[in-house]
């Protein structure tokens, strides 16, 4: 009977516990006037709003993600790239327009002391054709890649027409202009006589030192005649590699040849080349009863060194607007190739997102169904 009373005390008291106020099962609180109330749902709705949301992802979308983000930042240096290689191509478009009154202005004196002269015999070595046994390839290359086939293109001209020299019995030896023209051929040994370097911005300076060599060359015998190799500016998405015969001269090429310039412009976001045809420079015309101080001859001889700068320094100049040229479409390529790239990654990105979600999904699902 203890036993049971004491069970029955027990169960009591318990039951009493439970009824009994206690600070946890009820709380006051007091608000001051003014002051506003915020409810449980209040609370919970204010959370619900910080609440980040949660991205469920696996290894190979974290990866596709940065993968993704690689891209559009190389998208992003392909585009600038493009923009400053337009920028130079108009610094160079410039600088041929500052050249060309002085190209007009010697070549208009030089069909004038031609025509003056024109019953006598010239003795002059820069208009002597002679006998060739020996002939040097002047080649011009850029000093950077990331240019598509500029230099590869130029490269193979070269090569095609040094083994076409040799075929035919003649020998032969370069002078290049350019790194990457000047790494190929050091590597595989061809006869180099002297090199340069393109630069980006050249000028009369740069021009004076190649075309002091090339006379060299010539005048002392060394070489018969010396050939160009350069990429002549087209217009932005084409170039074409040319040759040429430098020296010796033709009296009548430099009179009777005209020029051309081109001007870069730029039409609902898009690059485009204008191309201008110039007319001959008509000859100067000196009165017959004029007194030349130094005999005209001389003065020819004296000129041609100049207009063979001026050649140079065009030819230079060209050759580096097609190589910003080429830049330009390499990188807008680049730029094309990237964005459709992110755009198959952004796809691939979504789905394996999406497989992600879809798998916790299934395992909520099944977990609750192992439970029931």
């Amino acid at each position: 009977m203890k036993f049971a009373a004491t069970i029955v005390a027990t169960g009591l008291l318990a039951t009493a516990s439970a009824f009994s106020p206690s600070s946890a099962g009820f709380t006051t609180q007091t608000y001051n006037v003014g002051e506003r109330t915020v409810g449980p749902m209040q609370q919970q709705g204010t959370a619900h709003s910080q609440r980040r949301a949660t991205i469920v992802m696996d290894g190979k979308a974290n990866a596709i993600r940065d993968r993704i983000t690689t891209v559009k930042n190389t998208k992003k240096i392909t585009m600038a790239m493009k923009l400053v290689a337009a920028a130079k191509v108009r610094r160079a478009q410039d600088a041929v327009l500052a050249t060309r009154p002085f190209s007009e202005t010697l070549q208009s004196v030089f069909g004038g002391l031609i025509g003056r002269v024109s019953g006598e015999a010239l003795d002059l070595p820069l208009l002597t054709q002679r006998e060739v046994n020996k002939v040097t390839l002047v080649v011009i290359t850029g000093d950077r890649g990331l240019c598509g086939g500029y230099n590869s293109f130029m490269i193979k001209k070269a090569e095609a027409r040094f083994q076409e020299l040799k075929a035919q019995g003649i020998e032969c030896d370069m002078v290049l202009i350019g790194k990457k023209g000047i790494k190929y051929f050091e590597r595989r040994n061809y006869p180099i006589r002297k090199t340069f370097e393109t630069g980006q911005n050249p000028d009369s300076k740069q021009a004076l030192a190649i075309s002091e060599e090339i006379l060299n060359t010539f005048l002392a015998g060394e070489s018969d005649a010396i050939e160009l190799l350069y990429t002549k500016f087209v217009s932005l998405i084409n170039s074409a590699p040319s040759a040429r015969t430098l020296v010796p001269f033709s009296a009548s090429e430099i009179t009777q040849k005209g020029d051309e310039v081109f001007s870069l412009t730029s039409s609902g976001g898009k690059f485009g080349v204008e191309r201008e045809e110039l007319d001959v420079a008509e000859p100067q015309e000196f009165p017959n009863d004029m007194i030349f101080e130094q005999d005209p001859v001389q003065i020819i001889n004296a000129i041609l060194p100049l207009y063979l700068n001026g050649q140079i320094l065009r030819t230079l100049q060209e050759s580096v607007a097609s190589e910003l040229a080429a830049r330009m479409q390499s990188m807008q390529a680049a730029s094309d190739n990237a964005g459709d790239l992110a755009k198959k990654l952004s796809q691939q990105y979504n789905r394996a997102r999406q497989a992600s979600v879809t798998a916790e999904i299934l395992e909520i699902v099944a977990g609750a169904a192992a439970l029931e």
